[in-house]
């Protein structure tokens, strides 16, 4: 049905685009849709929870910054998907802002990230992990520049 590809030993190693019957009522075919569609799928829906500044680990987050800077954003960053025939799995690295509470935070994740995948791409989730890579504080790097002007003045 699906012409996969994989490595082993790694969940997000399928890279080959995935198939589902298409339902028109006069047309038949295949629908075909991509690891890295569900991927960004994903990340836009993590990306709009309340409390997630943004998505990745530090060395990914670096990387992104010089994609937006060229206007390349990579919205699947941060999110590693395995999608079978008709279920999906995925792994989001994210960075809650200071002081929202974690757990509400990732529970908001999962939440928002599956019903995404179900509505948007049409497949089961059946499992959603959450890491928290970091937390931004607000104003942090704001109070360090004021402090240096202070002490010059």
């Amino acid at each position: 049905m699906a012409d996969t590809t994989s490595t082993p030993g790694t969940a997000a190693a399928t890279t080959a685009a995935r198939t589902a019957p298409a339902t028109s009522g006069t047309t038949t075919g295949k629908t075909v849709i991509d690891d890295t569609v569900v991927s960004k799928v994903a990340g836009i829906a993590a990306r709009e929870v309340n409390g997630v500044h943004s998505l990745g680990s530090g060395a990914a987050r670096a990387i992104g910054a010089i994609r937006d800077a060229i206007g390349q954003r990579d919205l699947g960053q941060g999110v590693k998907v395995e999608v079978g025939e008709k279920q999906v799995a995925a792994d989001i690295v994210i960075v809650a802002e200071y002081p929202v509470p974690l757990q509400q935070v990732a529970e908001g994740v999962r939440s928002s990230v599956s019903r995404a995948l179900e509505q948007i791409v049409g497949m089961e989730v059946t499992e959603i992990n959450v890491t928290v890579q970091d937390v931004f504080i607000p104003g942090d790097d704001d109070d360090d520049d004021e402090k240096k002007e202070a002490r010059v003045a």
